[in-house]
């Protein structure tokens, strides 16, 4: 690994992996309970049951859907707002310029507007952002934004109530949509919203979501299905392709390419030749872009995952408790750094699932 290259900040080596990739970007978990039980995440309820019972085999597979009983993390294993903050100081020390707070459901953590005033002041972070699916927005947006929160993303998967529950598992689409109206009032610097399409549930909604994101002025995401659901039932043929998702927005949208210099940025983006808005897909599936990864994760119990999907995870929570120094955790994080991935293995013979789903790892 690289040791020997300068921080923004000029003072200690950055975490530059073996493949020569910076870290500028940090996920930070505060949670791995959520209040939704989507398709791709969490899929326990009967409208998942139904939609992958029509796509298995029903004499090899006739109950695809296992009744699985959740062991969330206990209060005392979840980091505490402290030692988060503690974290991304030294991460921020280290060339981590971007944070981004997520779940589970990031608003299910009491008080997160406390955590977000202690992080939006750390210097060196230079983007501060929340990924939520806006169920309770309204009530906590303001103190989020009053607090320092810079960006949000919501997850917004069907515009139509019944597909949204199919999607979600519950009835909340009322209350997300209001959510993204508050954001948008708040001034917040950017208002994304993120969609997973899957083939056969809700790829027909792929232009009325752009239509709707246009119309707000907002950023739209299209997102490639990934398999990190709780029932490891994804399945290859239920992705729809980034290039298909474009394909069909340019038949309905002028759309023009967004040119990025920032190598590391996940979304391909485009906006309408008149008007607001913009429109991004992010293909990890049929178009990774592993090669300039720049992310790590940090789950809500204290676990350093290189990977979304990563198989293994690096612990830093005993480190927090057991009286280290902060130089400690720094080497620490050299030494995790030094295992990131290459690349990750989906559709080849090796690829394993990671154990837990996207809930417990940190979107």
């Amino acid at each position: 690994m690289v040791l020997d290259a300068i921080s923004p900040l000029g003072r200690r080596a950055v975490l530059s992996d073996t493949h020569g990739r910076i870290m500028r970007d940090l996920r930070v978990s505060v949670t791995d309970r959520c209040n939704f039980r989507c398709l791709y995440c969490l899929p326990e309820n009967e409208e998942a049951a139904n939609f992958y019972r029509s796509r298995f085999d029903p004499v090899k597979n006739p109950n695809p859907l296992k009744k699985i009983e959740h062991v969330w993390k206990s209060r005392a294993d979840l980091l505490r707002f402290e030692e988060i903050e503690r974290v991304v100081r030294v991460a921020a020390s280290l060339g981590i310029e971007k944070i981004r707070v997520t779940g589970g459901e990031p608003l299910l953590r009491n008080d997160l507007e406390k955590l977000i005033a202690k992080l939006a002041v750390i210097p060196g972070v230079n983007d501060l952002a929340m990924t939520t699916n806006g169920f309770l927005f309204n009530a906590k947006g303001k103190a989020l934004r009053s607090a320092g929160l810079r960006r949000v993303s919501f997850s917004l998967d069907s515009l139509d109530p019944r597909n949204f529950r199919k999607m979600t598992g519950r009835d909340g689409l009322s209350d997300v949509l209001a959510g993204i109206e508050l954001a948008r009032s708040l001034a917040f610097e950017a208002v994304k919203i993120n969609a997973v399409v899957i083939r056969g549930m809700n790829d027909h909604e792929i232009e009325s979501l752009a239509e709707f994101a246009l119309e707000k002025g907002v950023a739209m995401r299209y997102i490639e299905f990934m398999p990190l659901d709780s029932q490891k039932v994804w399945m290859r043929e239920l992705v729809v392709p980034g290039r298909e998702i474009l394909e069909r927005l340019k038949t309905r949208f002028d759309l023009v390419p967004i040119e990025s210099r920032n190598q590391s940025e996940t979304a391909r983006r485009w906006r309408p030749r008149t008007g607001g808005g913009e429109i991004g897909i992010i293909a990890p599936v049929t178009q990774p872009f592993c090669g300039h990864c720049n992310r790590l994760r940090m789950t809500a119990d204290g676990k350093i995952r290189t990977c979304l999907f990563s198989v293994g995870e690096h612990d830093i929570r005993s480190l927090l408790r057991d009286g280290s120094s902060d130089s400690k955790l720094e080497s620490r994080l050299h030494e995790i750094v030094g295992f990131k991935e290459d690349r990750h293995h989906i559709g080849e013979p090796e690829f394993q699932q990671p154990a837990r789903s996207m809930s417990c790892i940190g979107g």
